[in-house]
């Protein structure tokens, strides 16, 4: 007991000791374009993309924010989906920023970077999980439904992204009491979750990972890593999908 105990408090102790919010204040922080999504110009081909950076100020230290990014073929532009708390309701958000930006300083991490044959479809399938989005009228930073268990949401409703959320996505194991055993955030798998408080995953993209309180601890057996709470993924990198 005392062992889990560590597990889960020696990760997220090191990721507060250790985290240098990007910036003061909202204010002064950036969300400049990073150069990860293709110009569409250039990139003629349809692009999907999900994306995750942490959070702004302390709350960095515990979570990241995720979205997704999204471009036709042929079209002159991106469409990005957040799930955003200030505004709303309704909190999901077209175009609140450049698709790969800064998040308030912080840089993305790219999960997911699908292009070409096949892509076209993936996106019908985005958007029709964007528009059946069961929380578009609630947001709660922890245990959620936040941003993360949108991009979640999406997850199940495509396991062909072969989305792997981190650790840390705070958010992303939310699912209602009527949905408690179901297919995990990536869509592999199974998941048993109750609100987001307590559960277990085991699934090919997740591994093994066990939430407690919102905090996530796992392991990743096919590209072997640790799935720590505050840290996120630590071992093999994940290449994006």
């Amino acid at each position: 007991m005392l062992l889990v105990l560590a597990l889960f408090v020696i990760p997220l102790a090191i990721s507060v000791a250790t985290h240098e919010p990007a910036a003061a204040t909202w204010q002064d922080a950036s969300r400049a374009p990073t150069g990860l999504a293709p110009d569409p110009a250039a990139v003629r081909e349809p692009v999907v993309q999900v994306y995750a950076a942490r959070t702004f100020g302390w709350r960095g230290a515990f979570a990241v924010h995720s979205w997704v990014s999204v471009k036709r073929a042929g079209a002159d532009a991106y469409t990005r989906y957040d799930v955003i708390f200030w505004g709303g309701p309704p909190h999901v958000r077209l175009n609140a920023a450049a698709p790969d930006a800064l998040w308030f300083g912080s840089r993305p991490d790219l999960l997911v970077d699908r292009r070409g044959e096949g892509v076209e479809a993936l996106i019908d399938r985005i958007e029709a999980a964007v528009q059946r989005y069961p929380f578009n009228d609630t947001y709660r930073t922890w245990p959620g439904p936040n941003s993360n268990t949108f991009v979640a949401h999406i997850g199940r409703s495509v396991p062909e992204l072969g989305l792997d959320l981190p650790a840390n996505a705070i958010g992303k194991d939310y699912q209602p009491l009527s949905a408690a055993l179901g297919a995990a955030p990536s869509g592999t798998g199974v998941q048993l979750s109750l609100f987001g408080l307590l559960g277990v995953i085991v699934a090919p993209e997740e591994g093994i990972e066990v939430n407690v309180l919102g905090l996530s601890l796992g392991l990743d057996v096919a590209e072997p890593a640790l799935r720590l709470p505050g840290l996120g993924r630590v071992g093999v990198q994940e290449a994006a999908r």
